[in-house]
């Protein structure tokens, strides 16, 4: 199987199985001379894991990581890092009655097309158990990224199911079940999961990852854009169906004069390109949002075919997560770091020396100053009817 190693210059290679002995990675390009302890990687992993809260799969997993290679005396050597998390509450029974057939909305039907084998358990590879790794990798990102570069990365859940949640701050996040920056809101989203989870569906949920303190210049104009690869790292977790950079698809309904980021000497004006213009970071927030759909693992009854191609009905038994998008969160925050972490070893090998006399201006003007360049909206006028 190919398709197994993330990144260019800081890239990852991971490995393992939802139901076999372990998972793990091998992460590869990280400089040499960094504290890096278990602590470090084992924090973001508890973010992650299963089993924290009633709204998630009752799996019951430590996550519990061992550094095998890459440190000495606590510090990176610039050598491959090699990562294992054990598997240790795997129940392989549940998952016999689906040995034969194919779970709707679930890759079942195309891994066995495409390898004419598959390890039914718990989704094999493809399960979403995978992640736990990228969080791994991730984590050594956000670490060099946060005390070389001064990167902070954060995410939080913006929407779950038709719930849209306002933002009220970001201490809210790691202190709430659903990843949420608005504390008020959770009493109504548990209330929202535990029906969800009793008429035994699952919903979609749609998250928000920000970088802070990326400065300008990440990125190539050509192949290699940056909001390209975030978005293929974005696209590459379980689930998620779409990607906006910025302002997205809310782009479609906006005139020119409002989308383009204007400037003045004290700032950017707005941030609707999401800190990343013709492939390149401009100094400001990188800004990624992703839709993540419905859990496809469900006990409700669904029509499918079997291997011979006969119908069937296929109902999910196990521990399942009504809404994967709940435990996202640290994932697509360790996806971002490890593009942006790429990125700046791309940046500094090529454009380390480079230097222009233009100032660079601020990630965001203050609000006086931005005050001053508000323009309505004009209307379009209608154009003048055809003559007959």
């Amino acid at each position: 199987m190919s398709g197994n190693t993330f990144g260019t210059l800081f890239r990852f290679t991971s490995f393992g199985e939802s139901h076999g002995p372990a998972i793990g990675c091998v992460v590869d390009g990280c400089p040499p001379g960094m504290g890096l302890a278990q602590a470090d990687i084992q924090r973001e992993l508890d973010r992650r894991k299963p089993g924290t809260s009633r709204h998630v799969t009752q799996r019951r997993e430590s996550d519990t990581v061992e550094i095998l290679s890459g440190t000495f005396e606590g510090r990176t050597t610039g050598t491959p890092i090699a990562l294992v998390i054990r598997n240790e509450d795997q129940k392989s029974r549940d998952y016999a009655n689906i040995a034969d057939t194919f779970r709707p909305g679930h890759a079942d039907y195309t891994y066995w097309q495409k390898y004419g084998i598959r390890d039914y358990r718990g989704g094999g590879r493809q399960s979403a158990r995978e992640t736990a790794v990228r969080v791994a990798a991730g984590a050594i990102a956000k670490k060099w990224l946060r005390e070389r570069c001064g990167v902070e990365i954060r995410g939080h859940l913006t929407q779950l199911g038709p719930n849209a949640i306002p933002f009220e701050g970001w201490q809210h996040v790691d202190a709430s079940p659903f990843f949420v920056a608005n504390a008020a809101i959770v009493p109504e989203l548990a209330a929202f999961m535990d029906r969800l989870r009793k008429a035994g569906d699952s919903c979609g949920a749609r998250i928000e990852i920000v970088a802070r303190g990326v400065p300008v210049g990440w990125g190539e104009p050509v192949y290699g854009k940056l909001d390209a690869d975030l978005a293929a790292a974005m696209m590459g977790i379980n689930a998620v169906k779409g990607v906006e950079i910025g302002a997205g698809f809310a782009a479609v309904a906006q005139r020119g004069t409002e989308h383009s980021d204007e400037m003045a000497p004290e700032g950017f004006l707005t941030n609707h390109a999401g800190g990343i213009l013709g492939g390149i970071s401009t100094g400001q927030d990188v800004r990624v949002a992703i839709a993540v759909k419905p859990t496809s693992s469900i006990r409700l009854d669904r029509q499918s075919i079997d291997k011979a191609g006969n119908p069937v009905v296929v109902n999910t038994h196990g521990r399942h997560d009504p809404c994967v998008g709940i435990r996202a969160t640290p994932i697509a925050e360790a996806m971002m770091a490890v593009v942006l972490m790429d990125h700046a070893l791309r940046h500094r090998a090529q454009n380390a020396d480079v230097q222009v006399a233009t100032p660079k201006i601020a990630a965001q003007a203050p609000a006086e100053v931005a005050a001053k360049f508000v323009r309505p909206v004009l209307p379009v006028d209608d154009p003048e009817p055809d003559e007959a």
